[in-house]
């Protein structure tokens, strides 16, 4: 393939070409890098381009409608949106599934560019295609994610003083995040106020924030996303778990069965079978993290002290019961997997939770 200049890959870009094509962009912060593939798998060009609005329109509107493969990233989601308005098939690829890419020895962007486009013009299921969420669901969950950081802020904060007390001999009592500030006022000791006082100021001042988001989310649950009333009747899942929920699935539809959404979440177990042998591993954590971890923490709230007994506590008490030192942990995961499966089928039906559905349905069948 000859090499092309800046100038005569632009020209050859827009001039018009025949048979369909393939594209894979490697999209990079400032700057990405493209490869064009004809019918035949030849490469007609490669090249690179400012990783802007401006650049890609001028790049890909006069080319003919072609088929485009990208990872999914920061700018993907933009990126993607803009080729298909022009009128190109956009495929945005799970980056962590494409291992001809993140595992390659010799890993540049001119070769994950070309990679992607070979992918694409193969089977595009190689790729494991991902469907960005809609503009509206990504502004909810920036919310949640914003209290998230808040969060994370605020326990470094709070495990910051309760150590640099503990090493002057004096020990912060237990207490919740929320009421950390108020329960530590009389036993900072005077020789650390100068150095405390202004850390516990910022833990009440994110404590605040914190809770004017917790009062957004409530608000956006109960008059636009109506439908996490049916999940929140379920113990332990709030308006943040249940909003979360449904903003991070967005379409109950997108699953053939209820079941699939444990495995979309990252609670089933890995496999890596081979013959006779088939280990037994961890979860495979694929999906989205911080939905799962708050599906984890509803688990917890199930199983501990304060869960209300309902089949849900008891399968998972059971299963807590045998298995080891690890089989408290196994429990927990395995009822949030069966959460994630309730919480999908209440969506669906739109209907209150029943603590013992067995129970439920007898009259009915009877």
């Amino acid at each position: 393939m000859k090499k092309l200049s800046k100038k005569q890959n632009k020209v050859a870009l827009t001039e018009p070409q025949e048979g369909p094509f393939t594209i894979g962009i490697d999209i990079g912060d400032r700057i990405s890098h493209f490869c064009v593939l004809a019918v035949s798998g030849d490469v007609i060009i490669e090249g690179r381009l400012q990783s802007t609005p401006t650049a890609f329109y001028n790049h890909f509107a006069a080319f003919p409608a072609a088929t485009v493969a990208m990872e999914v990233g920061p700018h993907s989601r933009w990126i993607s949106s803009l080729l298909a308005d022009i009128g190109h098939k956009v495929i945005v690829a799970n980056a962590s599934q494409v291992h001809l890419i993140h595992k390659s020895l010799k890993k540049t962007d001119k070769a994950d560019a070309r990679t992607l486009a070979k992918l694409a013009r193969l089977d595009p299921t190689l790729l494991s295609p991902i469907q960005h969420r809609s503009s509206e669901a990504q502004s909810h969950l920036c919310i949640i994610r914003a209290r998230q950081v808040l969060v994370a802020a605020r326990t470094q904060l709070i495990n910051c003083v309760r150590g640099i007390v503990k090493s002057f001999g004096e020990r912060l009592p237990r207490c919740s995040s929320d009421s950390f500030f108020e329960r530590t006022a009389m036993l900072i000791p005077d020789i650390l106020r100068p150095a405390l006082d202004p850390l516990r100021k910022q833990i009440a001042i994110l404590t605040a924030q914190i809770q004017a988001y917790e009062r957004q989310i409530q608000q956006i649950a109960d008059t636009q996303f109506p439908e996490t009333r049916a999940l929140q009747t379920v113990p332990g899942v709030g308006a943040l778990t249940a909003l979360s929920f449904v903003l991070t699935l967005e379409d109950p539809s997108r699953f053939r069965k209820s079941r699939d959404v444990g495995a979309y979440l990252g609670l089933v177990p890995k496999q890596s079978q081979s013959g006779d042998c088939s280990p037994q591993l961890g979860i495979s954590k694929a999906g989205d993290s911080y939905l799962r971890k708050l599906l984890v923490g509803s688990a917890q709230y199930i199983l501990g002290p304060f869960g209300p007994d309902t089949s849900l506590r008891r399968w998972g008490c059971e299963l807590a019961k045998r298995g080891g030192p690890n089989a408290k942990k196994r429990a927990v995961v395995g009822v949030a997997r069966k959460l994630s499966v309730l919480l999908h089928r209440l969506w669906v039906d739109q209907t209150q939770y029943q603590p013992f559905y067995a129970r439920s349905i007898i009259p009915n069948a009877a």
